[in-house]
């Protein structure tokens, strides 16, 4: 049971096939409303860029890189509005942007999930500053980018912030996955609290380790690719993703 006294979402096993499977469908989705997606994804974007530029204007552009490997924990968050659409073109219901926001707006838990998973970007960025001023000096400031990468690849210090610093957003992105996979379609789909859907995201992760921690793998390797020419590929691969993830989640968890 869970803690609002209902019974606990089951949770299926998949296998690497409905990833596949998934992928596929997810691009049907985009296809069919390539409107709703191209919107999503140019918001998702624009946020992007809006940071860079800031991070850029503040003297801080060395920070773009973590910027961009860690811009892909936000994504399951900004992908709700995806998640309704793939759930209304199911149902066969209309799909548009005022019932989207209604819908979204009509789950109170998902505000909870939201703050989860800013506080982990938050959590993401600090420890990439404190690691620079640890291990690269306490006032370390790089004029660019590339001056940036030079000392992180051609000094020891910077090899060892590159190492403990991948390592440690890998455990963070796995951690942000794993409680993120499953909730977030699960509160929009549902009426369950979010810590009910976050347990249920976990128990979908261990139920499959190996399928959902290599989606898991293709996530973050397709956003950060697509995040390099200035995260413009993410206009297209965040909705693809989005629907695909609808559909995981419609795989991982047994209807009602």
């Amino acid at each position: 049971m869970s803690i609002s006294g209902k019974v606990d979402p089951v949770v299926r096993p998949v296998a690497t096939t409905d990833i596949a499977e998934a992928l596929v469908e997810g691009l049907r989705d985009f296809q069919a409303v390539p409107l709703y997606g191209l919107c999503f994804g140019a918001l998702y974007t624009a946020g992007g860029i809006a940071i860079m530029l800031c991070l850029t204007a503040f003297g801080m552009v060395y920070l773009v890189y973590p910027l961009a490997a860690g811009f892909a924990l936000i994504g399951p968050f900004v992908a709700i509005g995806l998640y309704e659409v793939s759930r209304r073109r199911e149902r066969g219901e209309p799909v548009s942007f005022g019932a989207i926001w209604s819908a979204v707006r009509s789950r109170s838990e998902i505000g909870w999930m939201a703050f989860v998973t800013l506080f982990v970007f938050v959590v993401w960025m600090y420890q990439v500053r404190l690691l620079i001023a640890l291990l690269l000096g306490l006032h370390a400031s790089f004029s660019s980018l590339q001056e940036f990468m030079t000392v992180v690849l051609t000094t020891n210090e910077g090899l060892l912030f590159l190492a403990i610093g991948n390592a440690v957003g890998a455990v963070l992105s796995l951690i942000l996955f794993s409680l993120t996979v499953v909730s977030f379609p699960l509160l929009l789909d549902r009426e369950v609290d979010f810590v009910t859907a976050m347990v249920t995201s976990v128990r979908a992760v261990v139920t499959s380790p190996l399928p959902m921690i290599g989606w898991a793998a293709v996530i973050v390797m397709l956003l950060i690719v697509s995040a390099l020419p200035y995260f413009l590929g993410l206009i297209v691969t965040l909705p693809v993703l989005g629907h695909a993830t609808w559909h995981l989640y419609r795989r991982l968890v047994a209807p009602v």
